[in-house]
């Protein structure tokens, strides 16, 4: 929920973005008639424009020009139909999930989308497997059967009551079997999609977005056309928004323009502030000779100062994370924070020691220059400062454009890597299950049986999820005894934009992706 209430610029900005009520523009009305196009800024590029490929936040653009079987309507936690009429589970056992179309769905280039589309779109993301794609959240499912032009049912191999969720996320995105190749990946910068808007022209700085007006879905748009351009920093971001060539800034805004924002006293700017379940984490590859070593990850976890990042680096626009499951979901835990308490340098030594490890440890730790805001490299030489400091470690850092580090992490070249998460769905399993397994979100497999054959499948099995706690908080202890994965923060969530906007408050989905038909002008005060 919102924590607090800031007057930014004479402008009272208070909303929820969790329940996503509607807030803000009491003092306007909304227009879709407007002089130009919404543009909105982030730093989060998409790393590709095909679906198949994807499990980043390439999503974010996805989300507003594929259309997806279910989807999030503004207020909504849970997913709702949107090319789909209905989807429900057939049986008792949520092993048999079924969905019909909308009558008279077409895609972008006129071409009818049927049922026989959907299980082509989700059928080639198996068959490509790309990795550190999304076929890992295709784990349940069995196989997928058109019953009609418009019905279709998934066949799972094990009882899923997150399965709806998955169908929600991008990168089950329908495409047009005649655009996109079933066992390769398409080439083309440009979409065939259903969703609410199509892709008029893209380039790596920037994506136009026109109306779809063959849309059927449940979004409703409050805006005629979007333009997304893409930053590699934050400050340049907000500079580009105080000039008012952007009309909102989402996703990597630094703590010192947040901070700068919040004590403006003027009336151009708003800053919705809300709390998010976005993580941010270590990785640590197990053929490394160091960083595989359990040792060593155990020490790191008993140096590294997450109050520390927090404050020096955020200025506490984050909070330390001592689990993989952030605060707010049910099952989260402190198991780092159990085990490990306060940094110590002492107990880290004592840790190398008894393993027979000699000091100091030679490590290279890897971040993306471009993905997660600007403050990532701050971040990284803090972590550096900690660990270098104890005496125990000798850290080199390097950092790449997130298109290349991507390929980095995947053909396994990083010892230590940082990476976020922003969820797919707002449940617990979406912070343990991309994670583990032979394939999963990273690129690095981790076979944890335990977790992916007993603790999963029982907690999928249970569609009321309170009943699930204790299975996650289980799986939540081997990741803390593994320490393959270290969380380091959790964000809240902060867009900025011009007083004259509104919309932006309820412009975040559960999984914080930005729907970008919320956003309008403000018409008269």
């Amino acid at each position: 929920m919102f924590n607090r209430i800031r007057r930014l610029r004479q402008v009272a900005a208070i909303a929820s973005i969790s329940s996503l009520v509607a807030g803000c523009g009491v003092l306007s009305s909304d227009s879709t008639e407007e002089a130009g196009p919404i543009v909105v800024g982030t730093t989060a590029a998409p790393s590709t424009l095909d679906p198949a490929a994807s499990w980043d936040s390439s999503w974010e653009l996805f989300r507003n020009i594929y259309q997806t079987l279910l989807s999030y309507p503004s207020g909504a936690t849970a997913p709702e139909p949107d090319a789909a009429e209905g989807c429900r589970f057939t049986d008792t056992t949520n092993m048999k999930y079924e969905c019909e179309l909308r009558e008279g769905l077409t895609f972008s280039d006129g071409h009818a989308l049927d049922a026989k589309a959907v299980k082509h779109s989700i059928d080639r993301i198996r068959k490509i497997n790309v990795n550190g794609g999304p076929a890992g959240l295709l784990g349940s499912l069995e196989r997928v059967q058109v019953l009609n032009d418009r019905e279709i049912v998934f066949h799972l191999n094990k009882a899923d009551a997150t399965f709806p969720f998955v169908l929600a996320t991008p990168a089950m995105s329908i495409v047009d079997p005649e655009d996109y190749p079933a066992d390769k990946l398409r080439e083309e910068e440009s979409v065939v999609g259903s969703g609410p808007y199509t892709l008029s022209s893209y380039d790596d700085g920037k994506a136009e977005l026109v109306k779809n007006d063959t849309y059927k879905g449940l979004l409703e748009r409050k805006n005629n056309a979007v333009t997304i351009r893409y930053f590699q920093d934050s400050p340049t971001m907000v500079g580009a928004l105080r000039d008012k060539q952007l009309d909102v800034a989402f996703r990597g805004l630094a703590a010192d323009d947040i901070v700068d924002i919040q004590a403006d006293d003027d009336d151009e700017l708003q800053l919705i502030e809300g709390s998010g379940t976005e993580i941010n984490y270590l990785v640590f590859n197990p053929k490394d000779p160091m960083a595989g070593k359990a040792a060593v990850r155990k020490a790191i976890a008993q140096v590294v100062d997450r109050p520390a990042i927090a404050h020096k680096v955020y200025k506490d626009t984050v909070e330390p994370l001592y689990s993989m499951v952030p605060k707010g979901l049910t099952g989260h835990t402190t198991g780092f924070f159990d085990d490990y308490g306060e940094p110590s340098t002492a107990k880290a030594r004592e840790i190398l020691t008894d393993a027979g490890i000699t000091t100091p440890v030679d490590l290279t730790l890897w971040y993306t220059s471009d993905r997660y805001g600007s403050a990532t490299k701050a971040e990284f030489e803090e972590l550096k400062r900690q660990l270098d400091g104890s005496g125990l470690f000798d850290i080199t850092l390097k950092s790449r454009p997130w298109k290349t580090y991507v390929a980095g992490y995947q053909e396994g070249e990083y010892p230590v890597f940082g990476r976020g998460w922003f969820p797919d769905f707002p449940d617990a399993d979406n912070f343990i299950a991309p994670f583990v397994g032979e394939q999963n979100a990273l690129g690095t497999p981790y076979l944890v049986p335990k977790i992916t054959e007993t603790l999963l499948p029982n907690s999928r099995a249970q569609s009321d999820r309170a009943n699930v706690v204790k299975d996650f908080e289980d799986a939540q202890r081997i990741l803390v005894d593994d320490v393959r994965l270290l969380p380091l923060w959790q964000g809240r969530q902060y867009v900025a934009a011009s007083a004259e906007v509104s919309g932006a408050e309820r412009a975040l989905d559960p999984s914080t992706i930005m729907m970008v038909g919320e956003l309008s002008r403000k018409t008269s005060w």
